[in-house]
């Protein structure tokens, strides 16, 4: 890796390892240590995840205009200023509000980060470039949540004082790496007309007919996964296959030491075969997964089976998230066109918060109550992720769904919307 691509890995890490530090203790924070209730704390993790959805369609727009530092720079700010009014606020009132600072903050980084990852790498590069990215945001995560969790003691506010300080801390470490990242190259801002631009953005996109279908495939993806390892998923384990919530942070750090140890073991794997293809073959692990999972809730077998096969489901949702990691993330970069980088990257951000807002309000209920249509939906969206993916391959140039074949270049695939080319010619 180059210097830019080096600090930029880092600000990856500390994002995610001042998340880890904070997000899993949000809950009990809000409704124990500060006394504001249930309610209230279901209003904070609500609000945190509402700030996502508000800011990211205005994000990308702002990314391609002013480029992705200073608006990484700002997030990064906004952030801090949330995660430490978090740990001062003693209210309802300020809670939400520091929960939206936070909110927002957090989900700007992602496409700002990836973005400059894209114009920090090549096709050669890229893909190894955003398993990197994947594999130093779990472990960020974990090592995040494992010290959190040994600073925080419920009976002691002032340790969770402690806890939103070191995050706010990691956050302006985060704005001050960014601000010293001199991009090695710079997308063409300010040649394209405002005008154009405000007209062509989001209808341009959306005429892009692999874009949408991505977006499509995506949805399902972070639905049928990230959507329900804390919500349907957990109330299955401990309603129908009776599991203990120890055993849930088993099956949760197994999923974790999966995706480290596997990471760039699948990458050469990943690498030489159509991106498509990999999306289609982690629908099926995943329908795997759910099947085993559906044996743990419903075969009957000894609670010690059940666990098992619960922590073996959560370890295949693994291998398909290291087989993920360096197929999708590219694959939308390389359907961008140059000037619209940080759109199509705000895009699909907003489409996996859509995924991770809906999916534990559908899995969560049904995880709890109707343990074996539960299992039977899921397998068929795993099903359907095949489906999609091999759909989404008859769209796609050789150099967007196998570019390890194709001469490096620094954007892999300008390829324009339907409508552009027709207009064009």
């Amino acid at each position: 890796m180059g210097a830019a691509m080096r600090r930029i890995q880092a600000g990856n890490v500390l994002s995610a390892f001042g998340l880890g530090f904070t997000v899993p203790y949000l809950y009990v924070y809000v409704a124990q240590v500060r006394d504001l209730g249930a309610g209230a704390a279901g209003a904070v993790l609500a609000v945190f995840a509402m700030a996502a959805l508000v800011v990211l369609p205005f994000t990308g727009r702002a990314i391609d205009r002013r480029g992705p530092l200073p608006v990484l720079v700002g997030a990064a700010l906004l952030a801090a200023a949330g995660a430490l009014g978090m740990g001062l606020a003693n209210s309802v009132a300020t809670v939400v509000g520091a929960a939206a600072l936070l909110g927002a903050g957090t989900a700007v980084m992602q496409p700002a980060l990836a973005t400059m990852i894209v114009w920090c790498s090549s096709t050669g590069t890229r893909t190894r470039a955003f398993a990197m990215q994947f594999f130093l945001q779990n472990l960020g995560l974990g090592v995040g949540g494992l010290i959190g969790g040994q600073l925080v003691d419920a009976s002691r506010p002032g340790s969770f004082l402690l806890l939103f300080s070191i995050e706010a801390a990691m956050f302006l470490v985060l704005a001050g790496i960014a601000a010293t990242v001199t991009m090695p190259r710079s997308p063409s801002l300010g040649q394209t007309p405002r005008g154009e631009r405000t007209k062509g953005g989001l209808r341009a996109l959306l005429a892009h007919r692999a874009m949408v279908q991505l977006c499509v495939l995506g949805f399902v993806l972070f639905f049928a996964c990230y959507g329900q390892f804390e919500s349907g998923l957990a109330a299955y384990g401990t309603e129908a296959a009776g599991i203990e919530p120890s055993a849930l942070g088993m099956a949760l750090a197994a999923n974790t030491a999966v995706i480290v140890a596997a990471q760039f073991l699948v990458l050469r794997f990943v690498e030489r075969r159509r991106r498509t293809r990999v999306i289609a073959w982690v629908g099926l692990i995943w329908a795997v997964a759910w099947l085993i999972a559906g044996y743990a809730g419903l075969g009957h077998g000894s609670q010690a089976m059940a666990t098992a096969a619960f922590i073996t489901t959560y370890g295949l949702f693994g291998l398909g998230e290291a087989m993920l990691s360096p197929t999708v993330a590219p694959m939308v970069a390389d359907l961008a066109p140059e000037s619209m980088v940080g759109q199509y990257n705000s895009a699909f951000a907003l489409v996996k918060q859509l995924a991770l807002a809906v999916g534990p309000a559908v899995g969560g209920p049904m995880g709890a109550s109707l343990h074996g249509p539960y299992i039977v939906t899921f397998v068929l969206f795993s099903l359907g992720i095949t489906l999609l993916a091999l759909r989404l391959g008859r769209k796609l140039t050789p150099a967007q769904d196998h570019p390890y074949l194709v001469a490096t270049t620094r954007v892999v695939a300008r390829h324009e919307p339907e409508r552009v080319v027709e207009a064009a010619a």
